[in-house]
């Protein structure tokens, strides 16, 4: 693993929706500090949202994905927290989902070298929270069921977040896991 040392010794913030150039300034190792909504999916969710995507049917369930950012994680009434975003279902989702308009994955655990390839042609990136679920659910001002609340805790989410603080895992094509 890389030395995570923010080299600019700053924390970077932002609010979303994320600009191509907000996304453009980011390395590797950077702290950033996330202000508005995000979108919430893992394992049960994403497949269904990428299959919205490839149809050009994201509308249809309220949803825009343009500078927006997904965390992986289900919402449950004890909080959020992440879940491992190298799961099958979640890391195959990066590649489609950053090309209709995520430019932030946010979960833990190492990522493969093709999805960081995938990340970079898109102008997108991956970046890790840890898993403090108290003090995130302090940071959760607003949640709302978007699409699919037939699969509760993992339905497709939105919520409103103050001040998010996550670590850039992978920008531009390099890694924190290289």
């Amino acid at each position: 693993m890389k030395d995570a040392q923010n080299s600019r010794n700053i924390i970077i913030h932002l609010n979303t929706p994320f600009s191509e150039e907000d996304i453009a300034q980011l390395r590797v190792g950077d702290v950033i500090s996330i202000s508005g909504y995000i979108y919430t999916g893992r394992d049960a969710v994403l497949p269904k949202i990428v299959k919205h995507a490839e149809e050009g049917t994201l509308s249809d369930v309220s949803v825009d994905l343009t500078g927006s950012v997904i965390f992986h994680t289900a919402v449950s009434p004890a909080g959020v927290g992440p879940t491992s975003s190298n799961k099958l279902e979640i890391e195959s989702s990066f590649e489609p989902l950053s090309k209709a308009g995520v430019k932030m994955h946010l979960g833990k655990g190492a990522i493969k070298p093709e999805t960081v390839k995938a990340l970079a042609e898109n102008n997108a990136v991956f970046a890790i929270i840890p898993p403090v679920t108290a003090l995130l659910e302090s940071q959760t001002v607003e949640r709302e069921v978007v699409c699919y609340p037939e699969l509760g805790m993992e339905a497709f989410h939105r919520i409103k977040v103050e001040n998010y603080q996550v670590i850039i895992a992978a920008a531009h094509g390099e890694s924190i896991y290289e």
